[in-house]
């Protein structure tokens, strides 16, 4: 009897061992979908693999060819035209004293065209002429075209330089464009190397400051001799005069060497003006 109720005891001990709790103590179900066992099957379930972002490529930049630019066409010249160049004004010539002072007479008509006073007395003439030939070297015992330039420069009107030019035409343009480009006179060695005139201006087809290949059609000269002029050479021209290259060429002539020793080819001779800051008034004579 006593073994029978130990037996029953201890089952009774082991069923209330295995309830989770009593029926009070169990939560109330707020929604029957609840019993779905949802818990246990996200538990369950394989995790989702994560979407794998297309492997990164680097962009390469498209380049576009830069338009090959437009050379800007370089302007040309207008056709050249009719032009005139002239730095005469009336009182600037000044006639030669002597028959030997066409070059003192000269410097003093080329330093009228550029200086703002005027030199044009008898004295002062013969102290030019006397200054150009103690800086000569002349077998006659005169004043050179060398003297004629040297003096040019000293009495503030320079640069000049002397030149020979060997062909006629060239020796035209070379003047006018030196005029053109200094705005100062020209000298003009004529008959051979005997006397001495003063290119006052030019006419021309094309402006030599625009036109290199401009054209010399008539030029514009001071005869200290007039009115007087040559037997051999022909008349004097008045003052600022506009000869053809032609008329020119009549006085106009290649300088004969032995006139007077010179390091110069045989040419057409110019007292010339070149491009430089001149001083006229600042030196006396």
């Amino acid at each position: 009897m006593f073994d029978r109720a130990l037996r029953l005891a201890l089952i009774a001990t082991l069923l209330a061992a295995c309830q989770v709790g009593s029926a009070a103590e169990r939560p109330t179900k707020a929604d029957p979908s609840e019993d779905a066992p949802v818990a246990v099957a996200a538990a369950t379930a394989l995790p989702t693999a994560l979407p794998t972002a297309p492997p990164r490529t680097t962009a390469r930049p498209t380049v576009t060819p830069s338009p090959t630019p437009t050379p800007i066409p370089t302007p040309t010249p207008p056709p050249p035209t009719a032009f005139a160049f002239n730095l005469y004004q009336e009182g600037d010539f000044v006639p030669q004293y002597t028959f030997e002072w066409c070059v003192g007479a000269s410097i003093q008509m080329s330093y009228n065209m550029v200086a703002a006073d005027t030199r044009a007395s008898r004295d002062d003439q013969e102290t030019l002429w006397e200054h150009a030939r103690s800086r000569s070297s002349n077998l006659f015992n005169g004043a050179n075209p060398r003297g004629w330039a040297t003096v040019l420069n000293e009495i503030g009107i320079g640069p000049y330089e002397l030149v020979s030019v060997p062909d006629y035409n060239d020796a035209l343009r070379t003047a006018a464009a030196a005029m053109r480009d200094t705005g100062r006179p020209v000298g003009l060695v004529m008959w051979r190397g005997r006397h001495a005139w003063v290119m006052s201006g030019f006419e021309s087809i094309g402006d030599p400051a625009t036109h290199p290949d401009f054209r010399v059609t008539g030029v514009r000269v001071l005869d200290p001799l007039f009115p007087y002029g040559s037997g051999t050479w022909g008349p004097s021209p008045a003052p600022n005069s506009l000869l053809s290259p032609e008329e020119l060429a009549k006085q106009f002539v290649i300088r004969e060497p032995r006139r007077w020793s010179s390091n110069l080819g045989a040419g057409y001779m110019l007292v010339l003006p070149r491009a430089g800051d001149s001083t006229a008034g600042s030196s006396s004579g």
